[in-house]
């Protein structure tokens, strides 16, 4: 008896690392709940990139709806989606904030001169406290805002086209039919 558990013993395992592997590639690692869906934007009070003497804080993302994108040079997807949020910036009824994310201000300067500029206004994050309290794991990250400030929905990940037509837009345009 003890000769055959010690044969299937193994074979039952590997059995189930495989499922739990499997059932792992069914998951979608962009679809990471949060808990910041449909409560206001946090509070911060953060220094402006081009402006330092002014600040941004979450007053600013009131009173239309708005993309508040968290971005940082050293990321490699944020560069890749950055000439998508571009055509965003310039082709869609939508105000792009951000919050550039432990990020040195010069790096964040010259990468933006060398890309372009999608954003209205940028938060500078140096330490990530303001990043961890909006709940951010990594970059890219994108919120959708009401007109009320509240958030609606969590990108986790580059916007690409596909969740841009298929989640984004249907949700900016309901969001900006609504009342204020």
């Amino acid at each position: 008896m003890k000769i055959i558990w010690r044969s299937i013993l193994p074979l039952m395992i590997f059995i189930l690392i495989i499922l739990l592997l499997w059932r792992g590639l069914t998951l979608h690692p962009n679809l990471v709940p949060s808990p910041f869906i449909n409560q206001p934007t946090p509070a911060f009070r953060l220094p402006t990139l081009f402006h330092p003497p002014h600040s941004m804080t979450q007053k600013d993302l009131k009173g239309q709806v708005t993309l508040f994108h968290i971005w940082s040079t050293t990321c490699v997807a944020c560069a890749e989606e950055h000439p998508f949020l571009l055509e965003l910036s310039q082709n869609h009824s939508i105000v792009i904030n951000s919050l550039n994310y432990k990020d040195s201000p010069q790096a964040a300067k010259i990468w933006l001169k060398k890309y372009g500029n999608p954003y209205h206004l940028i938060a500078i994050d140096q330490t990530g406290e303001t990043g961890i309290d909006w709940g951010v794991y990594g970059t890219p990250e994108t919120f959708v805002i009401d007109k009320k400030g509240i958030i609606r929905y969590k990108q986790i990940g580059p916007i690409t086209p596909d969740n841009w037509e298929h989640i984004l837009q249907p949700l900016i345009k309901k969001l900006q039919a609504t009342a204020s």
